[in-house]
């Protein structure tokens, strides 16, 4: 059973995001992805925020199980302002109610390439034609740093108007190909019906719910260190990455869905780089010092590391936003959490 967010975390999105959850006073949302990672986030600071200023609002959680994110989340389920509509993402069946704003957060739970591809362009494409039936008035679509493909050698910081790719003839490339076939979709459907549409390119983050045995770094390191194993690093340790609190991650994507500018992506993360050789000792110091940190391979000279941090100048001089939470305070505040 997952724990209630932090109160610190909830105070710090609601003290910083404040001026933007008014806005979505009397508010209908309809939101995908609702139960992973960014959804729990997006789910409970909505329903504190709801509380604390009375804002009348509503939100409808699109999910195929809602019986098990019951059993899982119950301090949020039993929320009368909360409901659930069952179905898929690519097939679900029109509610009978009306949307103001929706939040399009799905992602295949397929790790096979075709069907992960097929799943997000169908989905979005449904979550489209319910925002015209709705008469939507903002859609935020979740997209990811993969749009940009392999940053370039001796781009420290990669931004919106880098027009890399992924490679399409790679069959790993599908994920970040379905996410730009996804914000073709939200764009071009704008003008038919006046929907909104603001798109959000996530890269990496840290705080309470994110999986500790999945494909993110961070993750796997502080479950090694609660599992009192040695924390192994599985390359040489030269990648560059960057992490952002999913507090702070919240205060943007709040941001992004009330006042995000129409048709414009915005890079979503912390600028602030680490390797993830630095990242596996800042783990253990964060955690009490006492994890021994092993790197698998020896770094080639002359090999430049790859990077995945993003520009946030965007972000930052149209809406304001920045990194208030530092990558230390994060990992120790997630490490709390999950030893409660």
């Amino acid at each position: 059973m997952a724990k209630p967010l932090p109160k610190d975390d909830l105070a710090h999105v609601l003290q910083h995001a404040r001026e933007d959850l008014e806005q979505l006073r009397g508010a209908r949302l309809f939101v995908t992805g609702g139960t992973g990672f960014f959804g729990k986030w997006l789910v409970e600071t909505f329903l504190h925020a709801n509380r604390e200023l009375r804002l009348g609002a509503a939100m409808t959680v699109l999910t195929r199980d809602a019986v098990r994110f019951e059993a899982d989340c119950p301090h949020l389920a039993s929320d009368p302002s909360l409901s659930f509509h069952p179905g898929d993402v690519r097939t679900f069946e029109f509610p009978a109610a009306r949307f103001t704003h929706i939040i399009h957060g799905a992602v295949a739970s397929s790790n096979e390439p075709l069907e992960s591809f097929v799943t997000s362009v169908e989905g979005t494409r449904r979550v489209l034609d319910l925002a015209t039936r709705s008469d939507a008035k903002r859609l935020l679509f979740l997209s990811s740093g993969a749009v940009y493909g392999p940053q370039p050698p001796g781009m420290t910081h990669v931004p919106e108007t880098y027009l890399g790719a992924p490679d399409t003839l790679q069959t790993s490339s599908g994920y970040g190909e379905a996410k730009r076939a996804a914000e073709y979709l939200c764009c071009a459907s704008s003008p038919d019906h006046k929907l909104e549409s603001v798109i959000a390119r996530c890269f990496a983050f840290v705080g309470p719910h994110l999986p500790l045995n999945a494909n993110f770094a961070i993750g796997n390191f502080m479950a090694d260190v609660l599992a009192g194993r040695p924390i192994s690093v599985l390359g040489d340790g030269t990648t560059y990455r960057s992490y952002l609190h999913a507090a702070d991650l919240s205060i943007w994507l709040w941001a992004l869905l009330v006042r995000g500018a129409n048709g414009r992506a915005y890079n979503v993360g912390s600028d602030e780089g680490i390797t993830i050789a630095a990242l596996a000792k800042l783990v253990a110091e964060a955690a009490g010092g006492k994890s021994e940190v092993r790197i698998a391979r020896t770094p080639v000279p002359g090999v430049a590391p790859p990077r995945y941090v993003p520009s946030i100048e965007r972000a930052r001089a149209e809406l304001g936003l920045g990194v208030r939470i530092k990558l230390r305070e994060g990992i120790q505040r997630t490490i709390a959490w999950l030893r409660q």
